[in-house]
């Protein structure tokens, strides 16, 4: 089933145009199911490709979504049209009384600041904590993975010296979790981050369960609380041109931004990129939303916590 959607969301007519069922929320309020409530608290600059992206990996499990967006009111877009924020973002303030089923943080182009330089880093650390109770499964990506162990766990981040910009191989530890049920062997994960988390400091901790890593890109995926938080330090969610782009953003701009390894033929900027990770992008979040979201939460929502 498709995710449900708030009507005129630019991300509509994108999925629809790459043959990707999505249903308007005037549709689906008809169909006489519970929908799995999740919302998103977008952290991206430009949100309405990650928005997208996000979109299209949730419309493909078999279970009608229910998507919020929502946002920080510590800090103003820039790079979104006010226009869109205000028809398609409600602020925490506004969410905070209510339930979710699952919820998705995305990542944040601040990681080479202090946790608590970020601006909203307060607002951030209330809606962390208030994800324990009032959300049954998080999901952490990237910048919000690694501020989201720092939060729980105490586990900082560390500089690189070069950033870790590509499409890494990773391999699953020897863990039967049901969040890697179908995957092969090996899978790939894109990365575009400055920092990293240390292998060691997630082995000490025995609360955090590493799941898989990369012999190039470092620890990939780590689970805590019985699957109640993931914490995934790469970006399945890029479409196939967000490397790209990203590339071409920072060429000339900086001096630790080499090309995306792994992804140009013969690392020719002028071809096509080859997309390794498309399909575990939709397994893994298929498993998610199935084996972490529906099968646990409760039917009735208020019951979380």
């Amino acid at each position: 089933m498709p995710v449900r959607i708030p009507e005129k969301l630019p991300a509509i007519d994108i999925l629809r145009h790459e043959n990707i069922f999505v249903m308007g929320s005037e549709r689906a309020h008809h169909q006489n199911i519970r929908p799995l409530r999740i919302v998103v608290l977008n952290l991206m600059p430009i949100k309405i490709t990650t928005e997208t992206d996000l979109i299209r990996l949730l419309s493909n499990t078999p279970l009608q979504v229910d998507l919020t967006l929502m946002k920080v009111e510590s800090h103003t877009s820039k790079n979104t049209p006010a226009e869109h924020m205000m028809a398609f973002y409600r602020p925490f303030s506004e969410l905070k009384r209510e339930k979710f089923d699952g919820m998705i943080i995305t990542g944040a182009p601040v990681e080479t600041f202090r946790f608590e330089d970020v601006n909203y880093w307060n607002e951030l650390r209330e809606i962390f904590e208030w994800a324990r109770t009032n959300v049954y499964s998080t999901l952490y990506i990237c910048w919000a993975a690694q501020a989201g162990l720092y939060f729980h766990y105490g586990i900082d981040k560390h500089p690189l010296k070069k950033k870790m910009f590509g499409v890494f191989e990773h391999t699953c530890t020897p863990i039967p979790e049901p969040i890697f049920r179908g995957f092969d062997d090996t899978f790939y994960m894109p990365h575009s981050r400055h920092t990293e988390i240390w292998r060691g400091d997630i082995l000490a901790n025995e609360r955090l369960t590493l799941l898989a890593e990369s012999k190039e890109s470092g620890v990939g995926v780590i689970m805590a609380r019985s699957g109640r938080e993931f914490f995934v330090t790469g970006h399945m969610e890029y479409s196939p041109l967000t490397l790209h782009n990203e590339y071409i953003r920072d060429l000339g701009k900086r001096d630790d931004v080499d090309i995306p390894k792994n992804y140009y033929p013969n690392d020719d900027v002028d071809k096509e990129p080859v997309v390794r990770w498309r399909a575990h992008a939709n397994l893994f979040y298929h498993n998610w939303i199935n084996y972490y979201v529906y099968q646990q939460t409760p039917y009735n929502i208020e019951e979380i916590g």
